[in-house]
């Protein structure tokens, strides 16, 4: 039997907001890349696990409101566990071949801000394993090649098997690190926080049950009600028992295949073995150490200027909220002109875009299945994950 269907409303969950959003501090380190504890949790709330492979009929569970199904993630204490999952992701664009340049000379093609890009595109497998805060591990299975992200105390390791080229860095630097912000203490404090701001732009319901992995789930859907969004849908299979997100599907209101939909066919919440998180570069194998002290200090500068930057006038708007949420940013330059660029870049684009004419004069959309983008002829970029009509509109308003 399917649990209970209530509904709630929020401006907040699953959905850019872009004028009350706490800023989060960002970690520069290479563990950043590394899946953090309860993989899959972390990986449900941001590109998401999907529906698995059931083969048996949804399961038969006790009847389950919207708020406790939150609570119940809120609460889980997920430490430990080994899986496998599969993830694809279909924004609808076409093939990036010939586009992207080679890693740089003297980088590492097992440097994870260059491999984990891929998972953006395409249908992958990766096997997960978590014991703690301290050890976590993520595989990438491509054919007969692997690529691995290891975290094992204070190390990172990243190891590419086809190149035999690892990375390597320490992630002493984090501790003391106080939020910005006093969080929930309690999951009935963390599902209050989200039911607080319940409105008129999303309703999150208790969608009926599945099977996945072999363990009974619930399904929370979340679907925007402002129109304009090109988010059809989100849906996160919750563990019944233990409240770790098992799956998550991604739709897109033109239809077609997900945007994203990955899930895990096999997940034990068993503590792995200690040898899984021990890695030792194999003989042979080019070594390239992660940034230093200093780079560290770069980026941090970066990171300010953009801020001033994007807090400046003329800098970064924000124009509305919830699912429609657009941002503006005034380049203050004509944008370029795709005839000048190689043939095969403005093959590209031009399969990407769309010309747009209104008040504000004329540009061009380029559009995938979920982030729309529309750059002005006079340099005004307005993205947001919206229709090309509510980017046009936008601009027309002139906010």
């Amino acid at each position: 039997m399917a649990p209970n269907d209530s509904t709630v409303g929020t401006d907040g969950a699953g959905a850019p907001d872009g004028a009350g959003t706490t800023r989060t501090a960002v970690r520069r380190r290479a563990s950043r890349y590394v899946v953090p504890v309860a993989v899959a949790g972390v990986a449900a709330a941001t590109i998401g696990l999907v529906p698995a492979l059931a083969a048996s009929g949804d399961p038969e569970l006790p009847e389950i409101t919207a708020q406790q199904l939150i609570e119940k993630i809120a609460a889980s204490d997920t430490q430990t566990l080994s899986g496998t999952f599969k993830i694809t992701t279909d924004l609808g664009l076409p093939s990036f071949a010939g586009l992207i340049p080679s890693a740089a000379s003297g980088s590492s093609s097992a440097d994870p801000q260059d491999r984990l890009t891929q998972l953006a595109s395409g249908t992958h497998t990766l096997r997960v394993a978590a014991d703690g805060p301290d050890r976590q591990k993520l595989t990438i299975v491509d054919g007969s090649d692997e690529y691995s992200l290891i975290h094992n105390g204070d190390d990172v390791w990243a190891y590419d098997s086809k190149s035999n080229e690892a990375f390597h860095e320490k992630t002493e630097g984090a501790k003391g690190e106080a939020p910005e912000k006093e969080l929930p203490s309690t999951p009935k404090q963390l599902a209050d926080e989200i039911l607080k701001a319940a409105g008129d732009t999303t309703s999150i319901t208790v969608g009926g049950t599945a099977k996945i992995a072999g363990r009974d789930a619930y399904q929370l859907v979340i679907k925007p009600k402002q129109s304009g969004s090109t988010v059809e849908s989100v849906k996160v299979a919750v563990d019944a028992r233990n409240g770790t997100p098992l799956k998550f599907t991604l739709t897109s209101v033109e239809g077609g295949k997900p945007v994203v939909d990955a899930g895990f066919t096999k997940i034990d919440f068993g503590r792995p073995a200690a040898s899984t998180f021990d890695f030792e570069a194999p003989k042979g194998a080019k070594v390239t150490e992660g940034a230093s002290a200093e780079h560290e200090e770069e980026l941090k500068g970066l990171e300010k200027g953009f801020e001033e930057f994007t807090g400046s006038k003329g800098g970064l708007n924000v124009i509305g909220e919830g699912w429609t949420t657009i941002a503006k940013l005034d380049t203050g330059a004509p944008a370029p002109k795709t005839d000048e660029a190689p043939a095969e870049v403005k093959g590209f684009l031009d399969s990407l875009g769309d010309r747009v004419t209104g008040k504000f004069g004329s540009g061009t959309v380029f559009k995938t299945k979920l982030v729309n983008a529309l750059m002005t002829d006079d340099g005004k970029v307005y993205v947001g994950a919206v229709t090309k009509d509510a980017l046009v509109d936008a601009a027309n308003a002139g906010k």
